[in-house]
């Protein structure tokens, strides 16, 4: 059963860019707020962020893409972005 269970496996796939291109395909944009940042110890940077949507509060947090990382002062907490999100799943949510 092992073996059968092994071979009927779909291939690995990468959840966070199939949910990155589900949202650039089908969500809505909002503002949004960085409330804080942490630099990783392999070098990489977090941002955490909120947005609100229909009086609801929502935090999130994001793995910054290399080409975001070229200007960090878009991403310093206090600073302003836009947020996609799933009009569906309203706490699904990406970076603009």
């Amino acid at each position: 059963m092992g073996l059968f269970n092994f071979l009927k496996r779909k291939p690995s796939v990468d959840l966070h860019a199939e949910r990155r291109r589900f949202l650039l395909a089908n969500g809505r944009i909002t503002d949004g707020r960085i409330i804080d940042s942490e630099t990783l110890s392999n070098g990489s940077e977090v941002v955490f962020y909120t947005y609100s949507l229909n009086g609801v509060d929502f935090e999130s947090s994001e793995l910054l893409l290399p080409e975001q990382l070229t200007d960090p002062l878009r991403y310093a907490p206090g600073a302003k972005v836009g947020v996609r999100y799933d009009p569906k799943n309203q706490g699904n949510s990406m970076l603009v």
